[in-house]
């Protein structure tokens, strides 16, 4: 009696992305597009951190007569930036750190501006 053996070959292939509609969504795919590039976003975020970000508690304080706990918040975030990219953490991690560290220092700056 002959059996019949199949041979079956799976290849490994990336899904193609369901383009989404919400902004949320469009987050997303553009996160998971840039996992070849983690260590590049890693730099930028520690270079644009550095000189756009870490002044703004500083000119706060001074001018604007912000409180400390300004100074205590951005140098939290560049930190965790820094121990998140040091660490190993994923692509979505640092590009979120990123963005919520540009979004909260907006928000001060808008709060104690206007």
């Amino acid at each position: 009696m002959t059996t019949i053996t199949a041979s079956t070959h799976w290849t490994a292939g990336t899904a193609t992305p369901i383009p989404s509609k919400s902004l949320i969504g469009k987050w997303n795919l553009f996160m998971e597009s840039q996992t070849d590039r983690k260590t590049l976003w890693f730099l930028v975020s520690l270079v644009f951190q550095g000189v756009f970000l870490l002044p703004v508690p500083a000119a706060l304080i001074y001018f604007c007569n912000a409180p400390v706990l300004v100074l205590g918040i951005t140098l939290g975030l560049f930190f965790a930036n820094i121990i998140a990219g040091m660490g190993g953490a994923g692509i979505k991690t640092l590009l979120s750190l990123f963005a919520g560290s540009i979004i909260i220092h907006l928000l001060m700056v808008a709060l104690f501006i206007l």
